[in-house]
């Protein structure tokens, strides 16, 4: 059996608006409205243009229309960890709402680096974003957007020196309400596993744990408290020196992967949730409630974050001059088995 060899033509040019016209015998500002969907063009005249669009194979010319338009259709998302289910959702939240009202999001990941996150707001201005919505890990980045005149909504947290609008969560209440919950079951020492960063996300909860142990006429002990870097190898050799050295009842991890890094060490030394221990997190995600016991978590509206970011660049989209806002959701308080009295072993 003799193999064929297929040739490809690559000198052949793509079909233009005015070969998909002339072809379908109408002007090219008729085939324009009908491709694009805006304006009026009669039923027969749309149906035959797009005929013949799919069998020359047209693609419309981002480019072509970025450049006479000045912007695109296009909203640059910058997020911090696409491994962690948080911003996943989050993403997920923001393509929802921008593909209902007819823009295309491109996604990067700048895996919590300063330089990765300026490269990608350098990358979306080549492609002259209708506008950006980032999750900030530094305030260089929304400033160099901003500068060059593209509409910049932070969500989750707030860094920017520039005006933006944002979206994010009560964190304080969030941290307060899982540490009350802790309090008020009789621990008295409790451990904080933090980010170790300067996001108003991190300060906010550790703010909402010392709120909480203020409330409660309990004094913090600040061993307890342990900043841990963005996926830092040592995360789990520091929470199994809190154990020994800060003899905690109940750890409450301020993110999820610190709670999974918890979760870990606290089977590796056999303790069990909640007779030996409790454990709380901020942020539920899947496996919390599939292990058993379920981890007691604060619940953040993610996909919601994601789609109030999309809503909130909608309206400057629509309304440039309108006033900058900043909208706070509210988290929920899930209560699971991973939480009792404290152990009298650990008092």
């Amino acid at each position: 059996m003799e193999s064929e060899t297929l040739t490809i033509d690559r000198s052949a040019r793509p079909a233009t608006l005015a070969d998909i016209a002339r072809e379908a015998g109408t002007s090219p500002s008729t085939a324009s409205r009908a491709l694009s969907g805006r304006g009026y063009v009669s039923t027969g005249n749309r149906d035959r243009l797009l005929a013949v669009a799919e069998r020359l194979g047209y693609v419309p010319n981002a480019s072509a229309r970025t450049l006479k338009q000045r912007t695109s259709r296009v909203v640059g998302v910058v997020v911090t960890d696409l491994g962690n289910e948080f911003y996943a959702q989050l993403a997920a939240g923001i393509e929802q709402t921008l593909r209902e009202a007819d823009y295309q999001m491109v996604l990067v990941s700048d895996n919590n680096d300063r330089t990765q996150e300026i490269a990608g707001a350098r990358a979306f201005l080549a492609m002259r974003p209708a506008g950006v919505i980032m999750t900030p890990v530094d305030r260089a980045a929304a400033a160099l957007l901003v500068r060059h005149g593209v509409d910049v909504i932070e969500v989750d947290r707030r860094l920017a020196d520039v005006a933006c609008d944002a979206v994010v969560l009560d964190n304080e209440r969030g941290a307060r309400d899982a540490t009350r919950h802790l309090l008020a079951g009789g621990h008295r020492r409790i451990g904080l596993l933090v980010a170790d960063t300067d996001w108003t996300s991190d300060a906010g909860r550790v703010e909402g744990y010392r709120g909480a142990h203020e409330d409660a006429g309990v004094p913090v002990d600040a061993r307890l408290i342990v900043p841990i870097g963005f996926h830092a190898p040592d995360a789990e050799t520091r929470i199994d020196a809190l154990l020994l050295e800060g003899a905690p009842t109940a750890i409450f991890a301020a993110n999820n992967l610190l709670a999974q890094h918890a979760w870990q060490v606290l089977r590796a030394r056999g303790l069990r949730l909640p007779r030996d221990i409790s454990l709380v997190a901020f942020d539920d995600v899947p496996w919390m409630a599939m292990v058993d016991p379920g981890i007691t978590a604060v619940a953040q509206p993610t996909v919601e974050l994601g789609r109030c970011a999309a809503r909130l660049f909608l309206r400057r989209a629509d309304d440039p001059a309108s006033p900058r806002t900043v909208e706070t959701l509210e988290p929920t308080l899930i209560l699971r088995g991973s939480t009792g009295p404290p152990s009298t072993s650990r008092l």
